[in-house]
């Protein structure tokens, strides 16, 4: 039996650096319809989870679901997990979509489903090689986390920092002589771990890097990973609605 997966996509209308960001226009259209539309018809169904009236009502005039979920929840893994249980029927697979990605691709989502051909995977990402035109600056940033995988392309490490060190490499050949692998933040969980990570106390890689997924790996969760040559546009402030109008007029395979 083929495995049945829900986009489930947390949108707070609280954020520290662009309020009501999932009601901001894009396109003419709110930016949690955007995302919405990009992955009800690719996945076999699609929840938004929020904790606003405002955001909830948004999703309903446009013929969305959405689920009203808590206040109190501290990361939207724990939302979608409160979201998943109100469905009333199960699904194997719960694809986090982050309500900030209005460009996400149907290609991208088909690497994230085709990791769970894999019975022993847990846990699904994305990644995307650094390009060598992307330049030093760019593959140091540690606002960019890095990935290292394994020969069964599962994350073996995620890090802010460059990993895996080039010893006598100059760096500023780095990203000639090897594929370093740039994190995409969306995630996919088989239902059962989904409840099972929603429970786990912080971890000290965590901690240190401030990255949840590694508390994942420290767990022993196996995270398989995709590998797609697209890039996102994540918005988080104003500046990055007004880059993602440039990409939509650039893009009009986005419209709907």
């Amino acid at each position: 039996m083929p495995l049945k997966y829900i986009a489930i996509i947390p949108a707070r209308y609280a954020s520290t650096r662009f309020p009501a960001k999932p009601l901001a226009l894009l396109g003419g259209k709110p930016v949690i319809q955007r995302v919405y539309e990009q992955v009800a018809g690719v996945l076999d169904d699609a929840v938004v989870a929020t904790d606003d009236e405002r955001i909830y009502d948004a999703v309903r005039s446009f013929g969305g679901r959405v689920e009203m979920t808590s206040t109190a929840h501290r990361s939207g893994t724990d939302r979608c997990w409160e979201a998943y249980c109100r469905q009333g029927r199960p699904y194997d697979v719960v694809v986090n979509v982050q309500g900030d990605e209005p460009f996400i691709r149907r290609e991208q989502l088909e690497a994230l489903k085709g990791c769970f051909d894999n019975p022993q995977i847990d846990i699904a990402t994305l990644v995307k090689p650094f390009a060598a035109a992307d330049g030093l600056a760019a593959l140091e940033n540690p606002n960019s986390p890095k990935v290292v995988l394994d020969a069964e392309s599962r994350a073996l490490y995620f890090s802010r920092s460059v990993i895996p060190y080039l010893r006598n490499v100059p760096r500023e050949e780095w990203l000639a002589h090897h594929t370093f692998y740039k994190h995409i933040g969306i995630y996919a969980f088989r239902s059962e771990v989904l409840r099972q990570v929603t429970s786990l106390p912080q971890s000290p890689l965590e901690l240190a890097e401030s990255l949840e997924q590694l508390r994942w790996l420290e767990n022993g969760y196996k995270i398989g990973v995709g590998i797609t040559e697209a890039e996102t546009v994540g918005i988080d402030t104003p500046e990055d609605l007004a880059r993602a109008e440039e990409f939509l007029k650039q893009h009009p395979e986005f419209n709907h």
